[in-house]
């Protein structure tokens, strides 16, 4: 039976829950209350001596970090599949590649960007405010430009849109509007995985990581 360690406004154990379900995984959910510093008992840092989830346990193996968890779902449980096919080495590196970009230059700076705005108002660093946002746009930019004549970021979906979902669903909460700067792809792509009951059903559950619910 598969365990799932994870706080539910982390967008890196949103990604994980996504490929979950995607996979048709049935799983139990531990949360682990960050707030309340959970992450740092004893107990859970036995299953992650870095102290971070999601953390995903499958009978005897103990997995930490979302892309490696997401990888060995992939490897585990092959269908339906998330990365290109093996042999299509481009497409696979080019899939990975744009999880990790989301990972380290996306998926933190929206983070740090709904932190800010939402202190009140006469404490926020506005300049710090238009530095995040100008970042999120610029990625924004040359997501579009990726996505021309594609429907997704590696051709069919994978863990490649996976890695951008979560960060993207809360966007025009910090008023971002992924269809500014003529950037139909942008918003075909999110239109398109909104189609998907795995993407569709983590609205709500972003949107509390905004409003601090």
């Amino acid at each position: 039976m598969i365990k799932l360690y994870d706080y539910l406004a982390c967008p890196y154990g949103q990604k994980v829950r996504i490929v979950l379900a995607e996979k048709a995984l049935t799983y139990d959910l531990v949360t682990v209350d960050l707030r309340q510093n959970e992450h740092r008992k004893p107990e859970f840092l036995r299953l992650n001596p870095f102290g971070r989830v999601p953390v995903l346990v499958d009978d005897d193996t103990t997995i930490y970090d979302s892309t490696i968890i997401n990888e060995y779902l992939e490897d585990e449980y092959p269908e339906p599949p998330l990365l290109p096919a093996i042999g299509m080495s481009a497409t696979r590196s080019r899939a990975r590649s744009f999880e990790d970009f989301a990972d380290t230059s996306f998926t933190p700076q929206v983070g740090q960007l709904i932190a800010e705005v939402s202190k009140p108002e006469a404490e926020r660093d506005q300049n710090r405010v238009q530095r995040l946002h100008q970042s999120v746009e610029r990625v924004l930019d040359y997501l579009n430009h990726e996505l021309q004549g594609n429907n997704f970021l590696a051709g069919e979906f994978s863990v490649a849109d996976v890695g951008f979902a979560p960060r993207l669903l809360v966007l025009g909460d910090i008023g971002i509007d992924v269809a500014m700067n003529n950037r139909a792809n942008i918003d075909g792509w999110l239109k398109r995985m909104l189609e998907r009951a795995s993407i569709r059903n983590l609205q709500g559950v972003a949107a509390e990581a905004v409003s601090g619910g």
